[in-house]
């Protein structure tokens, strides 16, 4: 007697793996070491054969078939298995039947029973992710947890994408300042993007330099870089990477944009109250002691034009360095 029914299943057994709601499939980093989850909407970024996936947290780089996550394999593992095991009940079933057709009319009757259970399917939910990005440079649309990441498909790193993002938010602040009557509440709104601003390209300037600190020649100290005081990490690239932020801009930029973070300081720090630390540091002519600082929307406008340049400026020189998973601008 054959397993005529599982013969034809042959020795491959195709099984679709269903998208989510949204058109987004999980993925799983194969890096022992990450193991990190994100899911990518296929469809949407390079068009191609056999291209490669890029993790988008540490920026492993393998083909996509070693990207399925673990619920993935086991349900797929479970939907062969039932194919497996419905074939193999019903090649028995045909078994029984021919033998109690052979057996009908003998003094011995024949039949064979089949006692396996069924074999139960591993179904899963993909995982809700935390910020969706759409890549400047490809258009792959992709899901992950935080909001930094490399894109699956080209392996660009999104950092100065990100920055762009908030800048833009934060210009929405000064727009809407400038159609309030309340001085006050106009004032808040200003210092506000003022505050987010610096936050945006601080973050910017972690990840970006994170995603590179295989170039520096302290990968501990380059992926805990903070941004917060200007000139000080300015000392900081020149020591563990060897180049430069404020070359970016002419010096009365830099000087006014390094006046910026010290006011960003004073608000976050200070509740806005000028001290001898920022006379110190900005020689403000403008500014006194024990007074509250005051903040321009044309300087925080001004100010995002400057982060702008000093992103694009630090993406293009660490992507120069060649340090793995470089940032592309």
């Amino acid at each position: 007697m054959k397993f005529r029914r599982l013969e034809r299943i042959g020795d491959r057994i195709e099984i679709r793996i269903r998208p989510d709601k949204d058109g987004f499939t999980g993925r799983e980093c194969p890096s022992p070491e990450c193991a990190g989850y994100f899911k990518v909407k296929f469809g949407t970024g390079l068009q191609g054969e056999n291209l490669p996936c890029h993790c988008p947290y540490c920026g492993h780089t393998a083909g996509h078939h070693q990207f399925w996550t673990q619920e993935q394999i086991e349900y797929a593992k479970s939907v062969a298995l039932r194919q497996i095991n419905e074939a193999v009940r019903a090649d028995v079933g045909d078994w029984s039947r021919e033998l109690q057709r052979k057996s009908r009319g003998s003094f011995l009757k024949l039949s064979v029973e089949y006692k396996g259970r069924r074999h139960p399917i591993r179904y899963y939910e993909e995982k809700q992710l935390e910020t969706t990005v759409v890549c400047d440079v490809c258009t792959l649309e992709y899901a992950i947890y935080g909001v930094f990441a490399y894109c699956p498909d080209c392996g660009t790193h999104n950092s100065v994408q990100i920055l762009n993002k908030n800048l833009e938010l934060a210009e929405r602040e000064i727009v809407v300042a400038g159609q309030q009557e309340e001085q006050d509440f106009a004032a808040y709104l200003i210092a506000d993007a003022l505050e987010n601003a610096v936050s945006a390209f601080d973050g910017f300037g972690r990840a970006a330099c994170a995603a590179c600190a295989s170039a520096a020649c302290d990968p501990q100290r380059a992926g805990n870089l903070s941004f917060q005081n200007l000139p000080g990490a300015d000392r900081r690239l020149q020591d563990l990477f060897g180049l430069s932020l404020s070359g970016a801009l002419p010096a009365d930029e830099w000087a006014a944009t390094c006046r910026c973070f010290q006011k960003r300081h004073l608000l976050a720090h200070k509740m806005g109250v000028v001290d001898q630390a920022y006379l110190d540091a900005t020689a403000d002519t403008e500014a006194v002691a024990g007074r509250k600082i005051a903040v321009s929307a044309d300087e925080v406008v001004s100010l995002m034009g400057h982060l702008r340049q000093l992103g694009a400026h630090l993406v293009t020189e660490l992507s120069s360095l060649g340090g793995v998973g470089a940032a592309t601008p």
